[in-house]
């Protein structure tokens, strides 16, 4: 089973192009399944299980039996694995079916994406201090995330070349290496050619591709982005957690109310849904009703 999940691991990666975060989370799920089987099959130490044991009424226990200590988006991540990885087994000839193709997962919560006001993002956006050289990066990834909708993954991995400042847009590659051209913003052209300018003083030995450099030349990575938002996010006195995801949300929400349409920002953020673009329609509805309170005659 080793050889299938090291297999597996490169379909995430050279096929599906999922992001490491996923990819991690993914293999740690098929890792305590594999474990689960081999307790099941009664294997001694060093052996491995036999992954044609595995039917739909064993996947069902080992959900409800792990499910006992976990939430339930947790669950349904761990069932989204299983599925991907025996759709992966059934492409590649290892068994006849996918058992977990037809099991349900547990009903999640319905949470309203979190965001920030427009004068809250405004405060974040001048935290970074413009005179250093860290400053400056800091608020082109900033403006940037706010112009665009981004996820922080596609952010990590844009290359120089992947920003165009004379048309003033940027090409991502989101979920599936999906590329989609989206504009920026005059504030995060200005931004990043301020930053550009200061890049080259960053250190010697640095990432000749990489957009955004960390303090010893490297690229940028994700867990970066988180701290340093933390940081600027405390200096704003946000007394809430804010994420790098919910810079994503703030976008949607500051383009929905006002007024641009769902599909549009659909297309911008790269979802291949429309559905997964309307959860940010409640925010929206509390935004009207709001208004509505304060300026209807008869509120």
């Amino acid at each position: 089973m080793r050889d299938l999940i090291e297999r597996f691991e490169q379909y995430l990666y050279g096929e599906r192009h999922m992001s490491l975060h996923t990819q991690r989370n993914y293999l740690r799920e098929i890792e305590e399944f594999r474990k689960y089987l081999i307790e099941q099959q009664g294997k001694k130490e060093g052996e491995e299980p036999d992954i044609k044991f595995a039917d739909r009424r064993l996947i069902r226990r080992y959900l409800s039996t792990s499910g006992d200590n976990l939430a339930p988006a947790s669950v349904s991540r761990r069932l989204s694995a299983l599925k991907t990885f025996f759709k992966f087994l059934v492409r590649e000839g290892a068994v006849e079916t996918n058992p977990a193709d037809l099991i349900r997962g547990p009903k999640l919560p319905k949470h309203l994406p979190e965001h920030l006001g427009v004068d809250e993002m405004f405060a974040l956006l001048a935290m970074p201090d413009g005179e250093t050289n860290i400053g400056k990066r800091d608020r082109a990834w900033l403006e940037l995330l706010y112009a665009t909708g981004m996820r922080v993954g596609e952010l990590v991995s844009l290359k120089i070349s992947d920003v165009d400042i004379k048309q003033a847009m940027a090409r991502i590659f989101g979920k599936g290496r999906k590329e989609r051209i989206v504009p920026l913003t005059p504030k995060a052209v200005a931004a990043i050619t301020d930053y550009l300018a200061a890049r080259a003083e960053f250190p010697k030995y640095q990432n000749k591709e990489a957009l955004f450099l960390n303090y010893r030349g490297g690229r940028l990575g994700e867990r970066g982005i988180r701290k340093l938002l933390d940081q600027y996010i405390l200096k704003c006195s946000i007394n809430r957690h804010i994420s790098p995801h919910a810079l994503r949300h703030t976008f949607a929400t500051h383009l929905l109310e006002s007024g641009a349409d769902l599909r549009s920002i659909q297309e911008l953020l790269g979802h291949v849904s429309l559905s997964t673009t309307q959860k940010y329609t409640h925010t929206n509805i509390d935004y009207l009703t709001l208004v509505y309170d304060k300026t209807h005659p008869k509120a």
